[in-house]
């Protein structure tokens, strides 16, 4: 039933659209049907108000349909609840990343890896000279 009615709904929206482009314009719009196509026998006042007419019931079927799909769909998922209740009863558990896997196997603990020894360039002898230096220097 939902089906049926989504593919009527989507017959009349395309329908309307086409019907709005057809139409005369009056500003700066396409206004694809302003050539009087039906020659002597109508005039294109009755065409205009025929595609009107037209326009005007597809609206509202469009209208209908649309209120018709929410109460089908409402009525499907009426035993389903909200999706909010949902989420409560779900249990939440965190996937596993490589380092827990690992981590859960090994029956060891790793040591923490050593620090490495930053390299300043200058020796002991010559820190140590520098610090007996003063560091303003001396004027006779």
């Amino acid at each position: 039933m939902i089906s049926v009615v989504l593919v009527i709904h989507l017959i009349l929206a395309v329908s309307i659209i086409g019907l709005i482009l057809i139409q005369r314009s009056e500003g700066g719009g396409i206004g694809l049907g302003s050539g009087g196509g039906l020659g002597s026998f109508a005039t294109p006042q009755a065409t205009a108000g025929a595609l009107n007419k037209v326009t005007w019931y597809c609206a509202g079927g469009f209208f209908l349909t649309s209120l018709l799909l929410g109460v089908l769909y409402n009525h499907a998922s009426a035993g389903r609840g909200s999706i909010l209740d949902h989420l409560d009863k779900a249990p939440i558990s965190a996937p596993a990343t490589a380092g827990e896997d690992q981590a859960s196997t090994s029956p060891e603990p790793e040591a923490p890896a050593p620090k490495a020894k930053v390299k300043t360039g200058a020796t002991k002898t010559e820190t140590k000279s520098k610090k007996s230096e003063p560091s303003v220097p001396v004027t006779p």
